[in-house]
């Protein structure tokens, strides 16, 4: 039985707490993001593969499936 992947993810900035649902890319890594309310740059934190894994409520897609990201 697979487990099913998913795509949306709430992804919180660290500086100000503004929280917006995302889709995730499925065919590449999201290194940067800007966050809508304060325009902070947000990048992954050391030893995660994105901005997904550090800062949402879901890990991108390989990282659900148990792969390793960006290879």
């Amino acid at each position: 039985m697979t487990k099913e992947i998913q795509l949306n993810s709430t992804i919180t900035c660290p500086s100000c707490g503004y929280k917006k649902e995302e889709v995730m890319p499925t065919d590449a890594c999201q290194y940067f993001y800007e966050c809508e309310s304060c325009k902070t740059q947000l990048k992954p934190h050391f030893g995660d593969c994105c901005v997904f894994c550090s800062y949402a409520t879901v890990p991108c897609p390989p990282i659900q499936e148990g792969n390793s990201c960006c290879n």
